[in-house]
């Protein structure tokens, strides 16, 4: 009998573990992503919570840059799905091809992996936009007004500065060479026109702030910006792996007209309501569907932020002393070879970090890794910690004087004991001032890594300035600066266990 119940036991227990298996099968993982500005967030989450509504383990990773960040990583299967214009499209990123209508463009993503859906029902085109108080004094309605104002200040956003869209075109197009035109966070250039520090700013067509700040938006005379209709991107393997998804986005088509958008932007950026809370009662008062938003506490938020970076900064400085310190010690061995190495971490540490986070994206999609989230943001600051251990481990072991290791020598002790028990020790106080230093640094660098979905502290403060939300962005500067303290005064406490007595004694 005994025998009996235990092949019954057995038996349900592999039966569950099936049905869990069958089930997990049954939930295809798919990963939304969206760009870094209100609409594209709000979009992104819509997506996401049709994708859970269709059977599918969906999660979203908001405000993950630009939209070339963003098209890399939907190539390269880091992301399923992200919304997106047909402008955008065409212009930027299909430039070469030769596209004139929308079956074009759907025929051309195809070619390269990508499905589109149909249009959402709106057209987001960029515009400039000014001060109404300010364009009526100037007597300013048209783009091609700006020509005859040179003394103007344009403030455009970064990626509008650099598109094919953009401000070259427009510049171009409107014979505008005698502006004066600088770049600045689309958010903050808001604040940059309401506070006269320029006079005209790029937007987009369903932007609620246009509203709110009360500005006038430019006649786009000369036919420029093309149509900007937004569609939902999936990768094309998304039919044959998650059908219901592909389905359900597929009913977004026509159901968001122009207004319904400003009003989904405006209850975000204006009521300060969550970008799941607006999806969901849009998807309710849409589809009729029920969904389910949690909304977690700032306590749990800040603890979660603090999870994400510490281990951002933690795995890379383990990853940078297990390099660094054999490095420091090789180059001050072998000081022909140490120029060498000094002059590598020091132009690796000339790299904006911005640029070096979009530039690990495509590598490590070539190597089997994921080219957004945590790892990118690692490797990053793994390569931004070499340069002052390398550095403070080199002129450690190089300020010993000659004298002690000949003394050494003499004693007949072999060169490995003269480096761990003499080396070392007697530079320690340098090298963990450079170890101490790296750690400082990459608490602030880590913040960067919200702009490829790694969290982290730096994710609150995208997103309170996306928003212009100053609590916000407290939320993730001022923990950033007390990790930072803290760390610092942790590496005090360490320096008395590490650096010996005599050492500490002696120091003035």
């Amino acid at each position: 009998m005994r025998a009996v119940r235990l092949l019954v036991v057995v038996a349900t227990l592999l039966g569950a573990a099936r049905a869990r298996a069958e089930t997990a099968q049954a939930a295809p993982t798919v990963t939304v992503a969206s760009k870094k500005f209100t609409e594209s967030v709000i979009l992104g989450e819509i997506a996401r919570q049709l994708a859970a509504q269709a059977g599918a383990d969906a999660q979203h990773r908001a405000e993950l840059g630009g939209t070339r960040v963003l098209w890399n990583a939907l190539r390269s299967g880091d992301i399923d799905i992200y919304p997106d214009y047909t402008g955008t499209l065409i212009v930027e990123i299909l430039a070469d091809d030769a596209i004139g209508s929308l079956d074009d463009l759907r025929a051309a993503l195809v070619e390269r992996g990508v499905g589109m859906t149909d249009p959402l029902g709106f057209n987001n085109t960029y515009a400039l936009g000014m001060l109404a108080e300010r364009a009526k004094e100037l007597g300013i309605a048209r783009i091609s007004d700006l020509r005859t104002h040179p003394e103007l200040v344009l403030g455009f956003s970064n990626e509008f500065m650099d598109r094919r869209d953009g401000w070259p075109g427009l510049r171009a197009a409107y014979g505008l060479t005698n502006v004066n035109a600088r770049g600045l966070d689309h958010d903050v250039a808001y604040e940059a026109l309401a506070t006269g520090s320029v006079d005209a700013i790029d937007l987009y067509a369903t932007d609620a702030k246009i509203r709110k700040y009360d500005l006038t938006v430019l006649d786009d005379d000369r036919g420029y910006f093309p149509r900007y209709d937004a569609v939902i991107l999936y990768r094309a393997d998304l039919a044959a792996r998650a059908p219901a998804v592909v389905a359900n986005l597929q009913r977004l088509a026509g159901k968001i007209p122009a207004q319904a958008m400003i009003a989904l932007n405006a209850r975000v950026e204006e009521d300060r309501e969550s970008e799941a809370r607006v999806a969901a009662d849009f998807l309710a008062e849409s589809f009729g569907m029920t969904v389910a938003v949690r909304e977690r506490s700032t306590f749990d938020l800040i603890l979660t932020y603090t999870r994400e970076h510490l281990a951002l900064v933690g795995w890379s400085m383990l990853a940078a002393l297990i390099v660094a310190l054999p490095l420091g010690i090789a180059a001050a061995a072998w000081p022909r070879f140490g120029q060498g190495i000094l002059a590598v971490v020091g132009i690796i540490q000339t790299i904006p970090a911005l640029a070096l986070l979009v530039l690990l994206m495509k590598p490590l999609t070539l190597v089997g890794l994921s080219g957004i989230g945590d790892t990118p943001a690692i490797v990053a600051l793994f390569l931004y910690s070499l340069l002052p251990i390398v550095r403070n481990t080199h002129a450690g072991l190089r300020g010993i004087t000659p004298q002690l290791r000949e003394s050494a020598e003499a004693l007949g002790l072999a060169r490995r004991v003269i480096l761990w028990r003499i080396e070392l020790p007697l530079a320690s106080p340098t090298i963990l001032a450079g170890i101490k230093t790296a750690a400082v640094i990459n608490v602030g660098f880590a913040t960067l890594g919200a702009l490829i979905g790694a969290g982290g502290y730096g994710q609150p403060i995208l997103t309170g300035i996306r928003l212009q939300d100053y609590g916000l962005i407290m939320q993730g500067a001022v923990p950033a600066a007390a990790l930072a303290l803290i760390v610092q005064a942790a590496f005090e406490v360490a320096e008395r266990f590490i650096v010996p007595k005599g050492l500490r004694l002696a120091r003035p």
